[in-house]
């Protein structure tokens, strides 16, 4: 998700199925769900025919950080042109299954923000032509006048500021984040963006938000943990067997927008090419032979931060931090990887009281 944010008029021709907001989720995937599914096994190794596709099934299942699976929700009408006058009119522009995606939804969902939803066809991405920028989420804005924002951490940082502050246009606030070009330690040049994890808000609305300092640094150092660590530990733990990453996929195929013969491809061609990638994955980013004590490891680094006296990191309510690491974690929801977190770590209390939140907020 990270490419150069571009500002182009919005094109709704040829969006393809628009589904309107919203995510009320359903009751927790481990309460639901019988133990023991039987999946058949995928095997062998892919080869090189179908790649456009399989690439496509791979933007659709989590872009920068590779593949992963989205939180089972359903989601509740609300029309942009309901809203009152002044009001932020947003279409998000999104695959189901991206973690990013469902970052900025569970921000929208908690800010009780209307928005419509284009998915995205993963292959051919003709919902996304109007725009230079090829990757999702995509989130087109109109506070008056229409805007594109790009980056699911800079379009949060951005919305949330215009929500605290009106003193700016909402075109003014996403100038503040802009993109920057960047080598990696393997020469591959990629985009960032500056700024992203700030709030632009003066003094006043500063401590108004932030009563001391220490609230502001812990916010940003938490979001930028879920996009740098946490999101990265998702494919090699829901695509660690061949078994369940064939579960994954079979969920990717429903949930996306695939063609009859893309879904077939992209499922069991796909499980195959993911259980191999994950494996490179794992060893990219020195994840111990058991990936599931990383992920084991990093929830309940994140529950101990959050602490015994807190609700939320945020306090009472949660704060962008819990909501990224809430959007990050959800994705996994209803398979084998989600119902062990929930056994193995302590993350349970606080993941529920986080859905709890979203529903009564988002209604």
């Amino acid at each position: 998700e990270r490419a150069l944010s571009a500002r182009p008029q919005p094109n709704m021709a040829g969006a393809g199925r628009v589904w309107r907001l919203g995510a009320l989720l359903l009751p927790p995937a481990w309460r639901l769900r019988a133990p023991g599914r039987a999946f058949g096994a995928a095997a062998g190794r892919a080869g090189g025919g179908g790649g456009r596709l399989l690439l496509g099934a791979a933007f659709a299942l989590g872009g920068s950080a590779g593949l992963c699976l989205a939180a089972r929700q359903r989601l509740r009408e609300h029309s942009a042109a309901e809203l009152p006058s002044g009001s932020l009119q947003l279409t998000l522009y999104q695959y189901k299954t991206c973690p990013f995606c469902s970052k900025v939804r569970a921000f929208l969902d908690y800010h009780g923000l209307p928005y419509e939803i284009v998915e995205v066809n993963p292959i051919m991405r003709k919902e996304i032509k109007f725009s230079s920028y090829r990757k999702v989420p995509i989130l087109l804005a109109n506070a008056g006048s229409p805007l594109q924002l790009n980056d699911s951490s800079v379009i949060i940082s951005a919305i949330k500021t215009y929500l605290i502050s009106r003193r700016n246009t909402l075109e003014e606030i996403v100038s503040f984040y802009p993109p920057v070009k960047t080598v990696t330690e393997k020469g591959k040049e990629v985009l960032e963006y500056e700024n992203k994890y700030w709030l632009m808000l003066d003094e006043k609305e500063t401590k108004r938000v932030y009563p001391v300092k220490e609230v502001r640094v812990e916010e940003m150092k938490w979001r930028k943990w879920a996009d740098d660590w946490l999101v990265h530990l998702i494919s090699p733990n829901v695509y660690r067997t061949p078994k369940e990453a064939l579960a994954s996929f079979d969920y990717i195929v429903r949930e996306g927008k695939f063609g009859t013969l893309e879904g077939l491809f992209a499922k069991y061609v796909g499980a195959v090419a993911m259980f191999l990638v994950s494996k490179r994955l794992k060893k990219r980013h020195q994840l111990r032979d058991d990936v599931r004590e990383d992920l084991y490891e990093a929830v309940n680094e994140w529950v101990k931060a959050v602490g015994k006296n807190r609700l939320f990191m945020g306090g009472n309510q949660p704060n962008l931090a819990d909501l990224a690491v809430y959007g990050v974690l959800r994705v996994m929801e209803g398979l084998e990887a989600f119902d062990d977190m929930m056994v193995h770590t302590n993350i349970q209390p606080w993941y529920q009281r986080m859905e709890e939140v979203i529903q009564k907020t988002g209604v």
